[in-house]
């Protein structure tokens, strides 16, 4: 079955599976932290980290999740688009994911600052690694600790995973085969594809938004689908003309 899967998904699955064994097996974190993606205005943040993040998965099921999904949408689209454009469609929507994380992120970031500074915390000298005291009553400290963690976790806590790439292949699939029927998980009839990706991008807005990330990047998945959704509206009128 998996000779069956067009050329660019397969190989797309295989570096995957390959990048995701070798970092196990390595056990290396240092090397790890150099491949995953930091908010650019991280020390640890590498311009190729825009590329290699999509090829890099937290867990088992992570991956066995991304790679499931995208074996079952891609060939249809690779098929439909041509290499080109199914390649274009996959690396873009990618960093249309890390893009409008990011832009979250600098937003978060930026009221973060101003709340710190605003009651005299001097957030740059903690960042260059000076020893600067909590100040205030008991409230304001615990406030400034919460901030200051934060901080933290936006700007020392990478992105990793082919989500974002991958939802902007559902979305192309959904924009292209609107009324395609797929099955859901608890749901006992088929569902079509049209009616089950507002839900998801909707449900991932709010999470994004409100905090209730869980570990997951909700508005990388939004990007990602947005780009998805845009390139596939773009090309769908010369859907009978494309190679």
């Amino acid at each position: 079955m998996f000779q069956n899967i067009t050329p660019i998904t397969r190989n797309i699955i295989i570096i995957n599976v390959i990048v995701f064994v070798g970092f196990y097996l390595l056990n290396n974190v240092p090397l790890y932290m150099k491949f995953a993606a930091f908010y650019p205005f991280s020390p640890f943040f590498r311009s190729w980290q825009i590329i290699t993040h999509m090829f890099m998965h937290g867990s088992l099921m992570h991956i066995l999740f991304n790679m499931f999904t995208l074996y079952s949408f891609g060939p249809v689209l690779e098929r439909t688009l041509g290499d080109r454009k199914y390649l274009l469609l996959y690396f873009v929507s990618g960093l249309g994911a890390f893009f409008l994380f990011n832009l979250w992120n600098f937003i978060e970031v930026q009221q973060i600052q101003s709340s710190l500074e605003s009651i005299g915390f001097n957030l740059n000298s903690y960042l260059a690694g000076e020893s600067v005291s909590f100040t205030g009553n008991a409230e304001m400290i615990a406030t400034q600790r919460e901030l200051v963690e934060n901080l933290k976790s936006i700007i020392f806590t990478p992105m990793v995973g082919a989500s974002g790439a991958i939802f902007g292949v559902i979305a192309a699939f959904a924009t292209l085969y609107p009324n395609a029927e797929i099955g859901i998980m608890f749901i006992p009839i088929p569902v079509k594809v049209k009616y089950v990706l507002p839900v998801i991008v909707v449900g991932s807005i709010f999470l994004g938004i409100s905090g209730n990330v869980g570990g997951i990047a909700h508005l990388a998945h939004v990007g990602g689908a947005l780009i998805g959704f845009a390139l596939a509206k773009y090309w769908k009128r010369d859907l009978y003309r494309i190679n």
